[in-house]
């Protein structure tokens, strides 16, 4: 493994929302964005929901802080959804100045067949560029600990890099608490050819029983130590919170130290 020491390039530093469903949930999403907006992100990412399922909420989010001057990168994924749709949401982020997109595969409802014909990331991504040429700038995902469906390493970079091809300008990573893990990714792409900058995922630390639950599905390595640790702690709220924030500070700044182009954190409407 290979760290390439910080040389001050400038960095990129997001927020990811989860699209609300419903008035409620959308009051509290406007209510943790007027206490983040402040800290004055480069953009804002939203979730798309299995097979689109809040894409309504999605869409309702990005007009409005788009309109509030706030720089927005909505999730896009094929889903069920018709390709009819797909341009329909197209030529709104475009007309609502949107310059930014996260162009994801997607997890699909159960018996859910793809509508728009597409069935991987790097197709969504060649239909938005035949669509819309050069306007979006494309976010892909990029999985350091290796997806869950991959079948081995090599795999895993050789699909990474077909996303590129198709015209991915970077990636954000699913989160990790190793950063060596990272580190080991980054180098392994730049060995294959791609250069295209790769943005640490971050997720917060906020409640032992969901992160356990949710990293077993998603994929995402829960270390034995920080795993012990944290359920030594989970029912002291003040040490819980105390240590986790201790990790991750930690981890992001020896991220950082080592040339990473920037740093997005899965708020989770928190």
């Amino acid at each position: 493994m290979v760290e390439v020491q910080s040389k001050m390039t400038e960095r990129l530093f997001s927020f990811e929302y989860s699209a609300p469903k419903t008035d409620e949930t959308l009051g509290k999403l406007k209510a943790v964005h007027a206490r983040l907006q402040p800290l004055q992100p480069h953009f804002y990412t939203v979730t798309y929901g299995a097979g689109g399922s809040t894409k309504e909420g999605t869409r309702r989010t990005v007009l409005d802080l788009a309109a509030a001057g706030n720089q927005m990168a909505p999730h896009l994924s094929f889903g069920g959804d018709r390709v009819e749709v797909i341009d329909e949401l197209l030529e709104t982020y475009e007309a609502a100045g949107v310059q930014r997109l996260v162009a994801l595969r997607g997890d699909r409802p159960s018996g859910i067949v793809s509508g728009s014909g597409m069935g991987h990331a790097n197709e969504l991504v060649t239909y938005i560029r035949e669509k819309t040429g050069s306007h979006f700038h494309i976010d892909v995902a990029a999985y350091p600990e290796i997806h869950p469906e991959s079948d081995s390493v090599e795999s895993e970079i050789r699909y990474f890099k077909v996303k590129v091809e198709a015209g991915a300008n970077s990636a954000i990573t699913q989160y990790f608490y190793n950063a060596d893990a990272y580190f080991r990714f980054r180098d392994l792409c730049l060995k294959s050819g791609i250069e295209i900058p790769i943005v640490p995922g971050i997720m917060p630390i906020t409640n032992y029983q969901g992160l356990i639950r949710f990293s077993n599905l998603c994929g995402a390595e829960m270390p034995r130590w920080l795993e012990r640790n944290l359920q030594t702690v989970q029912h002291d709220p003040d040490s819980f919170k105390a240590f986790g924030a201790e990790v991750l500070t930690s981890m992001c700044q020896r991220l950082l130290d080592y040339d990473t182009p920037g740093l997005c954190f899965y708020t989770l409407n928190h």
